[in-house]
Parts: C-alpha cells; sequence; structure tokens
C-alpha cells in the first residue's frame, strides 16, 4: 500500500503498487491530493519508476481516480478501465465520479486501455493480474486478482459500498459481484478504505458482512 486516508491524504482511497519483477503495476490514483507522499511511499519500496508500466482503475470516483494525471506526467504508464467507467471519465461527471462531494474539479480523461465483459488479463512481469467486472458501487467497477506462491490476493476496492442513487449504484448487482467475490476464495484483501484484511476466513468474513 502506498497511499490511502492513513498514508498520504484522507481524501484518498488506497492505493496499491504490485511488483512483477521486469515491471509493476499500481491499482488507482487517489485525489492527488498528496501526490509527493504517495511518490515517497513508492520510493520507499525501492521499485524502480521506471518499471511502472500500467495504473489499473477500479472505478471513476474521484477518490480513486481525480489523481490519473499526476501518475501519468510523472511516471508516463497507461491507465486501464472498463469502458462503462471509461465513458464517465471521459465526459466529466462530476456527478457520477462524487466530484462535487469532494470539491475537486475532475476534467475530463481520456482512458488509455478499456475492456468490456467480464474478465481481462494483464501482465506484468512474471505476474498475470485479472480484472473482473464487479458492478453496483458504480456502474463500471472492477476487481482484480493475482495469484503468487500458492496465494489468491485480492485487490477489492470499496466492497462497502456505499450504494447510492446519486452515483448511480446498482444493489442487485453490488450483491451479485460480492457473491463472485466469494466464490475467489481469496486469501488476502486489500480493500479500499478499510486496509488489508487476512487469512481466508477474514477475507469472507468482512465480504459477507455486507450481504
Amino acid at each position: 500500500m502506498v497511499g490511502g486516508p492513513d498514508l498520504s491524504a484522507s481524501s484518498d482511497a488506497s492505493i496499491y503498487l504490485v511488483d512483477g519483477s521486469e515491471r509493476a503495476v499500481l491499482i488507482d490514483a487517489g485525489t492527488g491530493t498528496a501526490f509527493d507522499k504517495v511518490r515517497q511511499l513508492i520510493k520507499k519500496t525501492n521499485v524502480s519508476p521506471a518499471k511502472i508500466s500500467h495504473l489499473i482503475l477500479t472505478h471513476c470516483h474521484v477518490d480513486h481516480s481525480a489523481g490519473i494525471p499526476q501518475f501519468r506526467k510523472w511516471f508516463g504508464l497507461r491507465i486501464i478501465a472498463h469502458q462503462r467507467c471509461a465513458d464517465i471519465l471521459e465526459k466529466g461527471n462530476d456527478r457520477r465520479t462524487g466530484a462535487a462531494w469532494y470539491g475537486i474539479q475532475l476534467p475530463a480523461m481520456n482512458i488509455d486501455e478499456t475492456f468490456q465483459g467480464d474478465d481481462y488479463r494483464i501482465s506484468v512481469g512474471d505476474t498475470e493480474l485479472v480484472c473482473i467486472y464487479t458492478p453496483g458501487h458504480s456502474p463500471g467497477s472492477i476487481s482484480v486478482f493475482l495469484d503468487r506462491d500458492g496465494v489468491r490476493i485480492l485487490f477489492g476496492q470499496d466492497i462497502h459500498g456505499p450504494i447510492l442513487t446519486e452515483l448511480d449504484s446498482n444493489e442487485k448487482l453490488w450483491q451479485a459481484s460480492l457473491k463472485r467475490l466469494l466464490s475467489l476464495e481469496a486469501d488476502i484483501l486489500c480493500e479500499g478504505h478499510y486496509g488489508i484484511f487476512q487469512p481466508r476466513s477474514e477475507v469472507t468474513r468482512f465480504i459477507e458482512s455486507f450481504l
């Protein structure tokens, strides 16, 4: 974890860095309000900035996405998101991104690499990341998982919701997405606001608490 409410800024969702030996990838971008702190935390991991090739955006909300322009500027990386997330960001929609709540003006943003459907696989050095479509909290929400040394790690940002009509949330889809995440039987959960859960029994308990 290289960013989040207890590490960079209270307005930031958690930002995760996955090191895949030859390459590395970030998951989510925070609000950008404490970008210098995030850069310093990345530096402390000893992962070379030149290795960071992509940033996977789990959904369009401003606490996950507003830092994208700064990450692009400093790391020259490509942004990956679900097409439904990209559609919202490319219109700069302040309501559906929640930007108005944070007092942040979110400019229209282009996403470099998008996918449709349920699954999208990304090779990051020696690691394969699987992006799965998990709508509900937002129309374009995704989750990401990887398997390493027999351990399944799930990046399930905003599993807790909230489910709000002004964000175009959908409770039925959210519940279905939670059930899909349970079926992955992850050993470690990296969540967007509540931190990291392990072992598998704790991951299951946390997800089930919202069903």
